[in-house]
């Protein structure tokens, strides 16, 4: 049986990577050892991806979240990413332009970093979002990234 971290999310979806099945890199989490990252996966789940799919009301699986290091380094991230601590997830909602998803966030949920990615105004399903929460002391910082580089703010 699958271990929730909400309602609708699993742990095993959360650590789920095309990339790293690819790889053949072990992206899963176990318990207890990793119970600290599996906690603040849980975060994300029952504070960004649950209301998120409460409001909108559509069944979404996130494109990623937990990265192990060997897979964010192969995937060419870097070290300090918040995916490496269990603290963010990169998602889209079908049915929901990213930078509409994006605002709502923004304007109803607590986070650390709101960052519209690769968004193209006229094309509602380009790019996605990522978002992160942490324990206390979250930033609110608000990011577009886009062709151009990383803008401040939300900018579609």
């Amino acid at each position: 049986m699958a271990r929730m971290l909400s309602a609708n999310f699993s742990l095993e979806e959360l650590c789920k990577s095309q990339q790293a099945t690819r790889r053949d890199i072990d992206n899963g989490l176990r318990e207890p050892a990793d119970a600290p990252l599996i906690a603040n996966l849980e975060r994300v789940c029952r504070r960004i991806l649950q209301p998120v799919r409460d409001h909108f009301g559509t069944p979404f699986t996130p494109s990623s979240g937990y990265r192990c290091l060997a897979l964010n380094r192969a995937i060419g991230s870097k070290d300090g990413s918040q995916h490496v601590r269990g603290e963010a997830a990169d998602f889209e909602v079908p049915g929901v332009a990213n930078a509409e998803l994006a605002f709502w966030i923004r304007d109803n949920l607590e986070y650390d970093q709101l960052i519209l990615e690769f968004y193209t105004p006229g094309d509602p399903t380009s790019g996605w979002v990522h978002c992160s929460i942490v324990e206390s002391g979250n930033r609110r910082d608000q990011l577009t990234i886009n062709r151009s580089g990383t803008l401040p703010g939300l900018v579609p």
